[in-house]
């Protein structure tokens, strides 16, 4: 192991080296030259010799079987005589119809997956919940061979991985692979893919880190990818992305391509979202999420120049759930929020996953500037994430989001120029706004009596609120004072 490491960190040096010895070799024909480039070469090979040997042991193959329901059509029912028996056709239900021509069948697949924890005699895989998430029955195969029977252990869709373990009583050599820092990789790291592409188990492929940070809406809200041009087919969903030390950086999810193929453009979950979950999946098998009951979205510079937050990077807290912890501690919708726990946010995705690696019952500062006023941190107790059907809408307040009369606003819904306030967009149905009769395309002039002519002055005198708020609205060219919104 210390062996390999020291060769490993020269990797780089001696990649360049032999690059620059070929080329003086293609000049000369001496004999003891080209027999020292073949030396360093061999070295750079030795390489990834040690981190394969390092490595698939414990990199496993997951052959999963999912129990699937399929409704069919009898082709004989509309004949009203019993052909379906004589041909096979399971017998119908009547109770509710629910049932009613319906059949169950296997669907196999298979993925691969990493051991990353030992307890005694169960070890851990860890590995893609559109992998083993829906398994009726899971085999663990070894890189020697062995097959072991699959328990799922507990499952996470929104990062998109699972646990499976294993009983292996009679032999604890079973290795479990090491785990790296993803927040040191950066682009044009050396890195290699294990797993079982396309059926090929124990494949390796190496290649660089294309880019890190990496989103994608449709397979993550929380999840910032590893992007890699190391292949990933197929069947390495679920294997780990590995740095030059053997270190797992990553857990390799999905591929873009238009062919269905590799063609340089993978992704890996970095191994820092997961390592807590790995631990909470163990413990609970679940993933406890924190939550404070803030909705962000991210915001144009338009909206960031009526803030007064021009040139900051951030997270728009444009919703605070009523009676939530965000509530409780004092966030107020129109905060910019600039840091957590001292730490910079960049993003709305970036602050999504800071809070929700908070254990419940952690205290988070939050840093923000509201009315362009940087204020001292506020602290809010975070609590367990509530499942999505019980965060309702009567509860999110305002229950829409503020948008600034710009020039192309103005021109959108012909809005005077004299006319000053904010327009209301996206009001949630049944939300404190819906209720007050606020409804899109509403021109908002005043709060609590209080004129505001931008979203600063607006969310600054929403913040002041304590009791209760009501809203000016003009409204095809007359003004109306709503209903009272008592908290």
């Amino acid at each position: 192991m210390n062996k390999s490491i020291k060769i490993l960190g020269a990797t780089a040096l001696l990649f360049l080296l032999s690059t620059s010895l070929f080329a003086q070799t293609s000049k000369k024909s001496n004999s003891s030259e080209s027999a020292q480039a073949l030396s360093v070469v061999e070295s750079f090979q030795t390489v990834f010799r040690d981190i394969s040997d390092m490595l698939l042991p414990s990199v496993v193959e997951v052959d999963v079987t999912e129990t699937k329901t399929v409704t069919y059509t009898n082709p004989f029912e509309s004949f009203g005589f019993p052909f379906g028996d004589f041909f096979g056709f399971p017998e119908e239900e009547d109770e509710g119809k629910s049932k009613k021509n319906q059949r169950e069948y296997e669907q196999k697949g298979l993925g691969s997956g990493v051991i990353v924890r030992r307890v005694n005699n169960t070890y851990y895989v860890l590995t893609n919940n559109h992998v083993a998430g829906s398994a009726s029955k899971i085999t663990v195969k070894l890189n020697d061979g062995r097959e072991y029977e699959g328990k799922l252990v507990g499952t996470d869709e929104r990062i998109d991985i699972a646990l499976v373990s294993f009983e292996a009583k009679k032999d604890k050599s079973i290795p479990v692979a090491n785990l790296g820092d993803s927040d040191n990789v950066k682009p044009g790291d050396i890195c290699m893919a294990f797993g079982a592409p396309l059926g090929f188990s124990q494949s390796v492929t190496q290649g660089i880190i294309s880019a890190v940070n990496r989103s994608e809406s449709s397979m993550s809200s929380i999840s910032d990818y590893i992007q890699t041009d190391a292949a990933i087919n197929q069947g390495n969903s679920g294997g780990p992305l590995v740095n030059i030390y053997g270190q797992v950086i990553g857990i390799n999810t999905w591929i873009a391509s238009s062919s269905g193929g590799s063609v340089g453009l993978g992704f890996a979950i970095p191994i820092n979202n997961i390592k807590k979950s790995i631990d909470s999946l163990i413990d609970h098998g679940k993933i406890i999420y924190g939550w404070v009951g803030v909705s962000l979205i991210e915001i144009n510079d338009d909206y960031k120049e009526d803030l007064k937050v021009d040139n900051l990077d951030g997270a728009f807290a444009v919703e605070v759930f009523t009676n939530s912890p965000a509530f409780k501690g004092g966030l107020k919708p129109g905060d910019f929020i600039v840091t957590i726990n001292g730490k910079l946010v960049n993003n709305v995705s970036q602050l999504v996953r800071e809070v929700g690696s908070l254990e419940a019952g952690t205290i988070a500062k939050f840093g923000v500037i509201r009315g362009g006023i940087r204020i001292p941190d506020i602290s809010v107790k975070v609590e367990e994430r509530a499942k999505d059907s019980e965060i309702q809408n009567n509860k999110m307040w305002p229950g829409f989001i503020a948008y600034p009369l710009t020039d192309e606003v103005r021109k959108q819904y012909s809005i005077d120029k004299n006319i000053k306030g904010v327009i209301a967009t996206n009001v949630e149905a049944k939300s404190p706004a819906a209720s007050l009769g606020i409804g899109k395309g509403n021109i908002i002039t005043a709060v609590n009596g209080v004129k505001v002519t931008n979203l600063s002055e607006f969310y600054g005198e929403l913040a002041k609120a304590t009791k209760g708020v009501n809203f000016d609205l003009y409204v095809d060219g007359n003004t109306i004072q709503t209903g009272t919104y008592i908290f």
